[in-house]
């Protein structure tokens, strides 16, 4: 029997690990391309796997998809595009240059050759944090006008424009807007909200909090690999070059909630709270998950709650050995 191939960029991360995982667990073949820049451990498992392939490579090569599907396998159904340079610390990190060729030109690039090839689905790996900030408390949609205020968002909202406007090709666009994500997977991130709370609750026993009454949205990590395979799966008429916002309307919270879900498991952290201002990725928002519910039938499975608990017991029985290392982080970034 042959199964649905699928091709992802940036496998080894965050997302593309745990992704990985579930969709071999479900009888997909996966092809794996990644340039390694936070090393290969996450992806070590699934090496022996038959329905597996790893390829290194950078998504800034002209032919780097081309290549990678040089098998005996079937071109790609589907192509999950996760590589580039995630997160406004990243980007600021490396700069425009670089994070514009990452994030749209090398879009643009794996786009052309996944369309040449004849995959008919291109999913692309997006962010709330396009949306900005809300000027007027409502919670915002797909058709909100977007206000980037960080360099990560203009180069996201760059790539979802070009990819908006293929119409003239059957390789499907559909576009995910994740919001801040946590949770373990095999390339576990400390420099998410939730995971970085935690991490410094338990290292530091102390907590120091910029912005205490922002609010953002938030989803576990298993969930939107759950939401992703859906669109995977979902009918292409549901799903043509349509944007969801991927989260729950119960995930919105403020900085503040999140701090008293990890002093629910660690009521001895001291915390300290700083009204201070740095600039770029000022994100205060509540964002509206009805499209998805609505259209792919979405509906999370866990909570804020889950997460800490897990993250937690992943520190203190070292199933995470050196949670402060470099490869657990897309970028250090300091508050001065």
């Amino acid at each position: 029997m042959t199964h649905r191939h699928i091709l992802i960029t940036g496998g080894a991360g965050y997302i593309g690990s745990l992704l990985t995982s579930e969709l071999l667990r479900q009888n997909y073949r996966v092809t794996l391309l990644d340039s390694l820049l936070f090393g290969g451990e996450s992806i070590l498992p699934y090496m022996s796997h038959p329905n597996f392939h790893f390829i290194k490579s950078d998504v800034t090569e002209p032919r780097a998809v081309r290549d990678a599907v040089k098998r005996d396998w079937q071109k790609p159904d589907a192509l999950i595009h996760l590589a580039g340079i995630v997160g406004f610390p990243a980007c600021q990190a490396v700069g425009k240059q670089v994070a514009w060729k990452y994030n749209v030109e090398a879009t643009k690039l794996v786009y052309a050759q996944a369309a040449d090839l004849g995959v008919e689905r291109f999913v692309f790996a997006s962010t709330y944090s396009n949306y900005g900030l809300s000027e007027d408390g409502k919670p915002v949609t797909e058709e909100t006008p977007l206000n980037p205020q960080s360099l990560y968002a203009e180069t996201k909202i760059a790539a979802e424009e070009y990819l908006l406007a293929q119409k003239d090709t059957a390789c499907t666009p559909l576009l995910f807007r994740f919001a801040t994500l946590y949770g373990v997977s095999p390339r576990t991130r400390f420099d998410l909200i939730v995971n970085q709370f935690v991490l410094e609750a338990f290292t530091k026993r102390q907590l120091i909090i910029y912005q205490r009454g922002y609010s953002r949205s938030f989803v576990h990590i298993r969930d939107v690999v759950r939401g992703i395979i859906m669109g995977l799966e979902a009918e292409q008429d549901k799903i043509r070059r349509q944007v969801f916002n991927l989260g729950t309307d119960n995930g919105n919270y403020s900085k503040n909630d999140i701090v008293n879900y990890v002093l629910k498991r660690m009521p001895e952290t001291i915390v300290e709270y700083k009204d201070m201002s740095f600039g770029g990725d000022m994100r205060d928002i509540t964002v509206s998950f009805e499209k998805i519910k609505r259209v792919l039938n979405f509906e999370t499975t866990l909570t804020v709650d889950d997460g800490v608990r897990e993250v937690l017991f992943a520190l203190k029985s070292g199933l995470i050995r050196n949670p402060t290392d470099d490869r657990y982080r897309n970028a250090q970034f300091i508050v001065q």
